[in-house]
């Protein structure tokens, strides 16, 4: 799985990078076939929004979610792909 990681008005640090990997690597356990993901950190006056797209076999996943605070943001992210890969993956079972 390979992660494009941009930020919009943001300093994309190494904590960032590597907090934004290990939490999309749980994503992994669930569904093997991610092939491209292209993660948007941004900040907007006092929002932090953290989006992503997955480009998986059979489809593309979208997400995003807003906090206070970045990690907060990205975990919400995680959380919200983490469910549309399960429900991905039983769609492709029940074909």
């Amino acid at each position: 799985m390979q992660i494009n990681l941009s930020g919009h008005h943001i300093e994309l640090t190494d904590a960032l990078r590597d907090y934004v990997t290990s939490k999309f690597a749980r994503l992994e356990r669930h569904f093997e076939h991610i092939n491209n993901v292209q993660v948007i950190l941004t900040v907007e006056k006092l929002q932090q929004i953290a989006e992503a797209k997955l480009n998986v076999n059979g489809g593309e996943l979208f997400a995003n979610a807003e906090d206070e605070s970045m990690y907060a943001a990205i975990d919400a992210l995680v959380d919200k792909l983490d469910r549309q890969i399960v429900k991905h993956k039983e769609k492709l079972a029940s074909k």
